[in-house]
């Protein structure tokens, strides 16, 4: 998919459409604050005492033999628009492509 190094968009805090730079936005896998708790208790789930119904550390499902995995070729490609005049940042979801190029 081909996509323009610079675009015309509306921008939220100049409430206009100006111009802005795309940049293909990188994911950092940062984790959440609430993250370290819902492993912990998640874990306390599949340990099987008394923690709901065992989730994802319990014993496995009987679908997980046929069940396919990576069943999808291509990736949702998030773009960074940059805003020219005020440079503030906002992120656009594109559709599924395998590949990205900025032109």
């Amino acid at each position: 998919m081909k996509v323009p190094k610079t675009k015309k968009a509306y921008c939220k805090t100049c409430k206009k459409h100006t111009e802005h730079k795309t940049t293909q936005a990188k994911t950092t896998g940062k984790r959440g604050s609430l993250k370290r708790g819902s492993i912990n208790r998640a874990k306390k789930r599949g340990l099987g005492r008394g923690f709901g119904n065992l989730g994802n550390y319990g014993s496995k499902g009987a679908l997980t033999s046929w069940k396919r995995y990576g069943a999808k070729t291509s990736k949702k490609i998030n773009l960074k628009l940059t805003c020219a005049e005020c440079n503030k940042a906002s992120i656009l979801t594109l559709k599924r492509a395998k590949k990205v190029e900025l032109k």
